[in-house]
């Protein structure tokens, strides 16, 4: 698979010629939609599902698949047709990759604030080159050995030390930030430090558009 990070938590996918890509919202660049054959949407926050984009994407191409809980299909109007909807456990292909969805709830904010439904999803063979996306969460898939995992960073509902101890539970090949927009380059780089040190595997931070392969 090779492997492209855009800005937040918008990451795209592509193998054999097909693009399937996860959460692009309201923070990330509207190309990373371009040609895409799947979208995958962990939750209903703007950051990561922008209507507007998604209905232009559909526009110029009407093939394109939405794999998502059934929370956010409800919040997708005229693109819910266009939508299929996934829980926990559940196995299917988005893009010619195999996918499994994990988790199920948003990472607590408050306790005064309701959790929203969050899905995580490992694309890629369970025992092979595969990316883990959690969303906004840090559930860890227990039934597959990660091999590139994308990890939370900064956000309203988690410190790093939580990130830390789920890059360490998940123990993968390698890491690498999520859901990053939020920080400053001063933050950013802190992170990177203790994430770096702490987290047991090869940490990195990549930038907007940078590439890379997953084998």
């Amino acid at each position: 698979m090779r492997l492209t990070k855009f800005s937040h938590s918008c990451v795209r996918l592509e193998h054999d010629g097909a693009a399937l890509l996860i959460d692009p919202g309201t923070v990330s660049e509207r190309d990373a939609l371009d040609g895409v054959d799947a979208v995958l949407i962990t939750h209903e926050h703007a950051d990561h599902m922008d209507v507007d984009a998604l209905a232009d994407a559909l526009g110029k191409r009407p093939s394109v698949e939405i794999y998502t809980n059934p929370d956010v299909i409800g919040k997708l109007g005229d693109l819910a047709g266009a939508a299929t909807a996934v829980q926990a456990g559940d196995e299917f292909t988005a893009a010619g990759l195999p996918v499994r969805a994990y988790g199920g709830l948003h990472a607590i904010i408050h306790p005064d604030l309701p959790r929203v439904a969050n899905l995580a999803f490992l694309v890629g063979a369970a025992d092979g080159a595969n990316v883990y996306h959690p969303g906004d969460s840090f559930d860890v898939p227990t039934d597959a050995r990660v091999h590139t995992l994308f990890v939370p960073v900064s956000a309203p509902w988690l410190k790093i030390a939580e990130a830390v101890d789920f890059t360490r539970e998940v123990a993968p090949r390698r890491a690498y930030a999520l859901h990053d927009g939020l920080y400053n380059d001063f933050g950013l780089g802190l992170v990177s430090n203790l994430m770096g040190n702490l987290g047991r595997t090869e940490f990195a931070r990549l930038t907007p558009g940078d590439r890379l392969e997953v084998r």
